[in-house]
């Protein structure tokens, strides 16, 4: 055989990986509307940039007839390209073979590039559409997970890792996702689930459909699981490649800084007007946070869960920055266990890697209740606590009105060592609101009073004017300043231009043990 026989020879092998499992296998997977693996791959990745890890690579179970069915491949396309000209690896289920399941050769081929991930320091990003464990290889399937959770573990707060559910994701392949940062899901192709339907019903007689089980709704509005739902696969892969314009390479980089395109120095006037006079009137805090970082760039994350808060990525004079802020249209901004699990986990993915935190405060305190107790916000609560406490990144602070009790020094506070914190004349600092305070402090005024509610009223205005305001905090250095709210994001842009060069080191040790 010639060289130029060999040649073909190869190039037809590579086609015939190309095809997966079958021109009929990829009609189906189209008539789902869903992409074929290698397609997602060339729609995310820059053009012509993907190079790929062993794609003649085949099973070598013998069981069930197993010898005589040996696709390349073995139903995972994995490599590296570029997004935005950055580093990216990258592995995506082919459900066209076997159903995407997980076999031996399957689960070496993913711990491979995402060793090269961890090695070279660049993110790894997952496309899921698997059946799960491939039941011909028994026992085999299963270490193979276990090697992919184990990789995922030690790649964690090491190199970002991204999980987008792009069809079935069932018993332990949910496990891997799980352990990554971010997850993306589309609505009515992906689910994620322990057990199935058909299981939950036979167990506990629960009727239940895939999609109220774990469709993407399901899982970025009640549990908490998945980050982001997109209405079809290309958008959630555009959202990824917008994620990741946020993120560094790795543990030991920066954040990528882009030319600013919004005036460092610009004031905001209507910032002034948007905080209501009346305590109690709420307010979008989403509004605060799009007047004060670069315009447009506020890329929100876990919208639709536990709406008392809000965290997403943003840019201030194009330097990324992670965004947390209570916010006063749902349940007044008060911190509860979701809120706690959602803005700890963000605290701490941004602290792994080196972006900045601005936090906005507005909170009256924890959730009371004893829902809310029996529950565990104390140990749940404690989270927040102790990410921002960990925390040794960039830590700015904007008070805009209320900061009350326990929730005051979680939010990022000066006791916190937040290195620079602000509040705005509407701010009230205390332990606990005017009206109830009063209501504690002058008990036995009040029962005595000819017309209770007029000198509760003169009670309440008065303990206002004298602690619910920003200046005692400012009087004791707690706060660093009180600002008009126009000037908040040029002295933010000066103070993240100072804090550049941060470091701070904590005690050795093996690692802390935070309440789980």
């Amino acid at each position: 055989m010639t060289m130029d026989d060999k040649i073909e020879a190869l190039r037809e092998l590579r086609e015939e990986a190309r095809k997966g499992g079958g021109e009929e296998r990829i009609e189906r997977q189209h008539e789902k509307g869903k992409m074929t693996a290698r397609e997602r791959i060339e729609y995310f990745l820059d053009d012509g940039t993907f190079e790929e890890f062993d794609q003649l690579k085949t099973h070598r179970c013998t069981n069930f007839d197993m010898e005589e069915r040996q696709p390349y491949g073995d139903g995972v396309v994995t490599g590296y390209g570029d997004v935005d000209g950055r580093r990216v690896f990258v592995f995506a289920h082919d459900f066209t073979v076997f159903g995407g399941s997980l076999g031996e050769a399957f689960a070496e081929k993913v711990c491979k590039v995402m060793d090269r991930a961890v090695e070279t320091g660049a993110p790894i990003v997952g496309l899921n559409d698997s059946a799960g464990a491939r039941i011909q290889e028994g026992i085999d399937s299963l270490a193979g997970y276990a090697h992919i959770f184990h990789r995922n573990q030690q790649a964690s707060g090491v190199v970002p890792q991204i999980s987008a559910i792009m069809g079935p994701c069932a018993g332990g392949a949910v496990y891997s996702p799980a352990i990554t940062d971010f997850i993306f899901m589309v609505q009515d192709t992906s689910h994620m689930f322990i057990t199935g339907p058909d299981v939950i019903e036979t167990v506990t007689g629960e009727e239940v459909g895939f999609e109220e089980l774990g469709g993407a709704t399901t899982h970025t509005t009640e549990s908490g699981v998945a980050h982001f739902s997109a209405a079809a696969e290309e958008e959630a892969l555009d959202d990824i490649r917008t994620l990741l314009s946020y993120l560094p390479q790795n543990n030991v980089e920066d954040p990528p800084q882009v030319e600013p395109w919004d005036d460092p120095e610009r004031r905001d006037d209507e910032l002034e007007d948007i905080v209501p006079d009346q305590p109690q009137k709420p307010y979008d805090m989403v509004d605060v946070i799009d007047r004060v970082v670069d315009e447009g760039s506020f890329f929100e994350v876990a919208e639709g869960y536990a709406r008392n808060i809000v965290v997403g990525f943003a840019r201030l004079d194009g330097r990324s920055v992670g965004v947390v802020a209570n916010q006063p249209r749902v349940n007044a901004g008060t911190l509860d266990i979701d809120a706690s699990l959602k803005g700890g986990r963000f605290v701490r993915f941004c602290d792994a890697f080196n972006v900045p935190i601005l936090t906005f405060v507005d909170v009256p305190g924890f959730m009371p209740g004893t829902d809310q107790e029996h529950n565990g916000i104390i140990k749940h609560g404690a989270k927040l606590l102790y990410a921002y406490s960990e925390a040794t990144v960039p830590l700015l602070t904007v008070i805009t009105r209320k900061a009350y009790g326990g929730a005051y020094d979680v939010m990022a506070s000066k006791h916190l060592e937040a290195d620079v914190n602000y509040a705005w004349p509407t701010a009230e600092i205390a332990v606990m609101g005017p009206k109830g305070a009063v209501n504690i402090l002058y008990r036995e005024e009040l029962e005595d009073a000819d017309d209770v509610d007029e000198r509760r009223q003169a009670l309440i205005d008065q303990y206002r004017d004298t602690f619910a305001n920003p200046y005692t905090a400012a009087e004791r250095g707690f706060v660093d300043d009180v600002l008009e709210p126009a000037e908040t994001r040029p002295r933010l842009v000066r103070d993240l231009r100072m804090l550049e060069s941060k470091r701070k080191d904590r005690p050795d040790r093996k690692h802390g043990n935070i309440p789980l």
